[in-house]
Parts: structure tokens; C-alpha cells; sequence
């Protein structure tokens, strides 16, 4: 059931960006702005595109083209969007931004999901000079490379793990074992998480990394549980997320803190986990309907316009975010796209997930913050001045 839900969804989204429609009046009055990007709807990655990003993009021009059409410095003007299936892969998407930006000359473009196809185009964005909005991509040396047309929404590896550690910290942790996807994300995320556990007093009992596509996760799974931390990390994706959750049920691990990353703040993962068996998991989260009327307006419209699917609670709320400071970037520069950088990289922007200031590529005015589901719903729980629930700090049993 879970399947065929997510094939009508994806194929519904590649039709609506295929043939996006644009009333006819709209266009005798002014050309449409044609925005370009890439998604994965088929491949290993289209679980995360699918959830976190694509349906934002749909969403985000229709709502747009309702109301007349973008503002592009005062006149309002459609929104066409020209988009394609990159079948997670890295040099698709690599040369169909090429094309895109290169030959077709697009108006804009929107990202691709994930932190490798990220940084396989980042450099891109920074040749043609199209500001990027990145949702979906956590990568330090994304930062480092200091590419002025590249922002990234996220908080970073080093704000998220060590929010998790003063959490874990303050709440009694001694030990910890980690798991982690070896590839870009997951070597940056642990690596962050060792310095964030420097002068902690949370020992690493285990840390082991897994090839991407992984299907077995029990033998170390098992091993963790023979060490019996108080904490399991995993930086995972989304199929290694509910992989791991399932196993760590299977083979009774159960720490007083059990900690996912990505399709953690999916609502897949609590329907997978069948509501009562998500009860207390962490993961990577940054928001829900709570965090502001203008979140809940978001949320409600997501969840209606797509059938009862639920934005997720961290990368969601980023890319919507990003349009949100896309839309204000344009209605102040045009199509200028140095003027919508430069407006962009100086300005603090007010978004659905509270202020967003960038410092060079980075985020630096969203706090690093820990989730976790409680009752149905996936609760900013740390740092305190951000939560919307208290944190249960003793995992009840897998159901």
C-alpha cells in the first residue's frame, strides 16, 4: 500500500512539472519566468526528493500563479517550470544544470535533492551565476569552498551533533555507539559528532560506516547491543533509517536513546513503524505545525493539496523556507540574478521556520536542534528555546 501510494504520488509530481499550466491571459500579458532544476523519481534517492522537495516546488507555483503569477519586481509574471528525472544520479544531474543554465539559459533554478548532487553542482552555480537555494544539503566543505552564489538552509553537521551531545549530556548519556552511510553525509556527520563528543564524558563504545544501499544492518546491530550504550546515532538515510528501526526492533536493541537521521521526520517513517512504534525515536528535525502560524498555514496547505501527505519536519520546512526567500528576493530584484545573490547573502529573511541569516554559503541563524515523535507528531525537543515539547529522555519499548 505504502508502494503504490508512493508511485501515484511521484507520478502524479512528474506530470504537474511536465506540463505545469499557465492560464493564457497570464501569458498575453507577460512571458513566463522559466525556473529550471532536476529530481530524483526514480532511483535510491527518490524517497528523500519525494518528500522533501519536489512536492514544495509544485506546491510553491501553484500558489504563485493563483495569485497572478511571481512578482517580479512589481509585475507579476507565471511560472513555468522545466524539469526533468535525474534517476539519482550524480552526472545526470551534473549535466542537465549544465544544459539548463549553459544552453537553455533558464530564468532560475531550483536545487537538487541531497548533499552529492549538491556539491556536484555547487561549483556550477558559482560559473553561471544562479543563486542557489540549497534545502537538502549538509556538507562543511560546501561552506569551505566559499562559492558566493551557493547558500545552504540546513544547519551544518557541527550545530546538529552538538546539539545532540549537549542534549544526550544533560540528560545522563555515559555511552554511545554510531552507525554512518560512507559517503559524504554520513563522513560528515561523524566526524562532527567525535569533536562534538570531546570533553563530553560520553564514551564511543562502536563506531562502524555501511556502504550506501545496504540491506542487512543486524550483525551490527547486534554487536551495538552486546555494549549496551545509552545512546545509538545513526546517520542514515531514508531507507537505512526504517531499515535500522526495524532490525534494532527485531534484534532488541532499545537504548534510553535511539537516534536516526534522515525519514526520521518523515511521516513514512511513523506510518512504517506503525504510529505507537515511532514513540520516542530522535532524529534530525527542526519544525512542525507549532513552530508558527505561518508553519501551520504551510503544513495545512501541503497536506491538502497532496492527498493527506505530510511535509516532512526538518528538510521540508528548509526548502520551504528557501522559496519563501526566493519569492522576496525576486519581488525586490527582478530577475537580476547578482541583484538576487546579493539579496539573499545580506539580508535576514523571515520564513516559516523564524529568522534565516547567512554567513557566507551558511545558515548560522537556525540553531542545531534534536526531534523526537511523541504521539503522532515529531516534537522539537532541544535546544529548550526552540522546543515544542519536552523531551521523554527514556525510549519506551518497540511495539
Amino acid at each position: 500500500m505504502v508502494q503504490a501510494t508512493r508511485r501515484k504520488l511521484i507520478q502524479g509530481a512528474a506530470a504537474a512539472a511536465g506540463a505545469m499550466a499557465v492560464a493564457p491571459g497570464l501569458l498575453a500579458q507577460a512571458g513566463p519566468v522559466r525556473i529550471g532544476y532536476t529530481m530524483s523519481r526514480t532511483g535510491p534517492w527518490t524517497g528523500g526528493a519525494q518528500v522533501s522537495q519536489e512536492p514544495n516546488y509544485l506546491l510553491w507555483a501553484e500558489q504563485q500563479n493563483a495569485a497572478g503569477g511571481l512578482n517580479v519586481k512589481g509585475a507579476k509574471r507565471p511560472i513555468e517550470l522545466i524539469s526533468s528525472d535525474d534517476r539519482s544520479d550524480t552526472e545526470t544531474v551534473v549535466r542537465t544544470y549544465e544544459k539548463l543554465m549553459g544552453s537553455d539559459k533558464v530564468d532560475l533554478v531550483l536545487p537538487p535533492w541531497g548533499s552529492n548532487a549538491n556539491f556536484a553542482v555547487a561549483p556550477l552555480a558559482n560559473r553561471f551565476g544562479y543563486p542557489f537555494l540549497a534545502p537538502t544539503a549538509l556538507s562543511r566543505r560546501l561552506v569551505e569552498m566559499k562559492l558566493p552564489y551557493f547558500f545552504l538552509l540546513l544547519q551544518q553537521p557541527a550545530p546538529m551533533t552538538n546539539a545532540l551531545v549537549d542534549m544526550l549530556k544533560a540528560n545522563g548519556a555515559k555511552s554511545l555507539a554510531v552507525i554512518y552511510v560512507d559517503d559524504l553525509f554520513g563522513l560528515e556527520n561523524y566526524s562532527a559528532l567525535k569533536v562534538a563528543l570531546q570533553g563530553s564524558g560520553i564514551s564511543l563504545v562502536q563506531d562502524t560506516s555501511y556502504p550506501a544501499g545496504v540491506k542487512d544492518l543486524s550483525p551490527v546491530l547486534r554487536s551495538i547491543k552486546d555494549k549496551n550504550p545509552d545512546a545509538f546515532v545513526g546517520f542514515t538515510y531514508p531507507p537505512d533509517t526504517i531499515l535500522a528501526s526495524k532490525q534494532a526492533k527485531e534484534v532488541g536493541l532499545n537504548p534510553k536513546f535511539f537516534y536516526a537521521s534522515v525519514g526520521t521526520a518523515f511521516q513514512l517513517y511513523r506510518n512504517v513503524m506503525t504510529a505507537p512504534g515511532a514513540e520516542g525515536v530522535l532524529g534530525m528535525g527542526s519544525w512542525n505545525a507549532k513552530t508558527s502560524p505561518a508553519a501551520k498555514a504551510y503544513f495545512d496547505a501541503h497536506t491538502k493539496k497532496f492527498g493527506g501527505k505530510e511535509p516532512d519536519r526538518w528538510a521540508s520546512g528548509a526548502c520551504w523556507a528557501g522559496l519563501e526567500i526566493l519569492t522576496a528576493a525576486v519581488g525586490k530584484a527582478g530577475l537580476d540574478r547578482k541583484a538576487i545573490r546579493d539579496y539573499v547573502a545580506g539580508t535576514t529573511h523571515k520564513t516559516i521556520l523564524g529568522d534565516i541569516k547567512f554567513t557566507g554559503s551558511e545558515n548560522t541563524a537556525t540553531p542545531g536542534t534534536v526531534s523526537q515523535w511523541q504521539n503522532g507528531e515529531f516534537e522539537v525537543v532541544w535546544p529548550l528555546n526552540v522546543a515544542t515539547a519536552k523531551l521523554n529522555a527514556n525510549k519506551p519499548a518497540w511495539k
